[in-house]
């Protein structure tokens, strides 16, 4: 007999949507979408019930079905979009020899970083940015490092070649080092 025979599918929702949704949303950038995950995160539950052994908490379990249907989203959405090619780096960062131009170069940001940041200003700047990627370099990067999988598995979901990954990558975090230098760290 399954651990969540028991459970009632109404308090999954009280206990956990709050959350299942607050993780949702910065990783899918569209609240709609979010709201649909968590429900589809409830349904898969409620099916895959019985096959519940209690190995993990419940929170931990609803947690894996959503962060699985956050890839299957990204799985979907790669699929629907153009693939970048090897493009050159941006003449913005480097010049012809693939050294740091004068001004794209990385510059102190006269951080002290024994001190802790605003997390929340830091956090919310941040999301501004994230929102500012390509579509494509906004899924590199929130897999990467928001879901923390591993480059081989990002390109398998995201049906890309390693070489194009770290092009995507490298943009993504090109662009948010600019992107927070100009709102954040010299606003």
């Amino acid at each position: 007999m399954s651990k969540l025979s028991s459970f009632d599918p109404e308090e999954w929702v009280k206990k956990y949507s709050d959350a299942l949704y607050a993780y949702t949303v910065v990783r899918v950038n569209d609240t709609g979408l979010a709201e649909d995950i968590v429900q589809e995160t409830f349904l898969s539950a409620w099916k895959g019930r019985a096959s519940y052994k209690g190995e993990a908490s419940e929170k931990n379990w609803l947690f894996t079905i959503c962060k699985n249907k956050i890839i299957d989203h990204y799985r979907k959405k790669a699929n629907a979009i153009v693939r970048v090619a090897d493009l050159d780096i941006s003449n913005q960062f480097f010049n012809e020899e693939e050294h740091w131009t004068k001004e794209g170069g990385p510059k102190d940001w006269g951080i002290d970083y024994t001190q802790t940041i605003e997390t929340k200003e830091f956090y919310s700047i941040l999301e501004l940015c994230k929102n500012k990627l390509q579509e494509l370099q906004q899924s590199v990067f929130v897999m990467k490092f928001m879901e923390g999988l591993e480059s081989d598995e990002i390109c398998k979901v995201l049906n890309i070649t390693a070489s194009n990954y770290w092009v995507l990558i490298h943009r993504a975090k090109l662009q948010l080092r600019s992107c927070l230098e100009k709102n954040w760290i010299n606003p």
